[in-house]
């Protein structure tokens, strides 16, 4: 295996040697001590924003997947009960067809763990061999690149809470610390546990619109399943893995839930709990500004550019061939009545189009507003002074 890794495993290493080289520069203690502990999670901090697009990549196929959901199940319903082969080979081109239309598919949600797991095998692998570095018995080397016996002994002599870096639940370095390791290693478990799940729920719970949360979909179901195996499978595992493969996904699991409690809070997915929250908060710093609600805009916008009556009622689709046929009949109607009237019949008794009249609505709007800010901030300063 470590034939396989070795690369990885002398890029690891090479990472963590400069980051403790950088960290004594800066005045932290040379040897044993914080300084190897923080170049493991210096490595971490590397290795994410190395794979950061990566990351946008998954936000991004995340929302298309929740927002093609309706459609999906549609397609589902469509195929339901139907085995024969030609129905499954159309129902297969159809969702591939859907996935390429939301620019998603199932598997891009699964690169950013995929990615790190050789790292994070390889660094594994690296504390693994850090005794027999420092006592020159590994495999007719001396060093895993710059990680020499001395620095090897460093690395293997620091520790966090009393445990050692090269340690682990199953494997404590020195017996009259086991005690000390293994509550070390169960408290990292639990907090490694703990912060994979709440990454995955903040992705299900808070970024998903409401129609696809039921238990009829099929990605909904597998959210939940995955909330579940995943903390398990880290909670079993994890008594195998060193002290500093357990920081190392810690530290994963806590940048991970910065970025997505960013993104998420900037670039909510539509219908979600968190574009109501986004849409909420921005409501209240334009209104602060006199400036209307996302609403009102979005509404103003759509008027403007003919996308919604401005009767109130809700315009009717119509097949291109009557829409081809409407637009003969209107273009004749406008020609009549522009030869018998001397003007466009789309504008309205005081000479102005839909467009005009929407426009000059919400300037209006905007200045009212805008006077009301006004007052209010006059008002305020009154009572300020007295």
């Amino acid at each position: 295996m470590d034939t396989i890794l070795w690369p990885l495993m002398v890029a690891v290493a090479w990472v963590m040697v400069y980051i403790h080289k950088f960290l004594v520069l800066i005045g932290l203690s040379d040897g044993p001590g914080v300084a190897w502990v923080l170049s493991i999670i210096g490595l971490t901090i590397f290795v994410r924003i190395l794979i950061m697009p990566l990351f946008v990549r998954q936000i991004r196929a995340s929302r298309g997947m929740q927002l093609m959901q309706p459609e999906l199940q549609a397609l589902q319903a469509k195929y339901k009960g139907k085995k024969d082969a030609a129905s499954k080979q159309r129902q297969q081109e159809e969702m591939m067809a859907l996935y390429r239309k939301h620019g998603t598919n199932p598997f891009a949600s699964c690169f950013p763990i995929l990615i790190q797991m050789p790292i994070f095998f390889a660094l594994f692998r690296v504390l693994a061999n850090l005794q027999a570095i420092a006592e020159g018995t590994y495999e007719g080397r001396d060093s895993i690149g710059p990680l020499t016996a001395d620095l090897a002994n460093q690395v293997q002599h620091s520790t966090v809470f009393g445990a050692s870096l090269s340690s682990s639940f199953m494997n404590p370095s020195d017996i009259s610390s086991a005690l000390t390791v293994k509550i070390v290693t169960v408290i990292m478990i639990i907090a490694m546990s703990a912060t994979q799940w709440y990454t995955m729920a903040q992705l299900s719970m808070k970024n998903m619109p409401e129609s696809s949360k039921n238990s009829d979909n099929p990605m909904m179901r597998s959210q939940r399943m995955m909330m579940t195996i995943m903390p398990l499978f880290f909670a079993f595992t994890g008594v195998q893995f060193q002290i500093g493969v357990l920081i190392y996904w810690v530290t994963s699991n806590l940048w991970t839930m910065g970025q997505q409690f960013y993104t998420i809070s900037r670039m909510p997915a539509p219908g979600s709990e968190a574009e109501k929250k986004f849409r909420a908060r921005e409501n209240a710093k334009r209104a602060r500004k006199g400036l209307p609600s996302l609403e009102e805009e979005e509404r103003a916008k759509a008027e403007a550019e003919g996308k919604v009556s401005t009767s109130g009622q809700r315009a009717q689709p119509v097949r291109k061939d009557r829409q081809k046929k409407n637009s003969e009949q209107s273009s004749t109607a406008d020609e009549a009545a522009m030869t018998a009237e001397g003007e466009s019949s789309s504008r309205r008794p005081g000479g102005l189009t839909d467009e005009e009249i929407a426009r000059r609505r919400y300037e209006k709007r905007a200045r009212e507003r805008k006077r009301a800010a006004e007052r209010r901030k006059a008002q305020n300063k009154k009572k300020r002074r007295s």
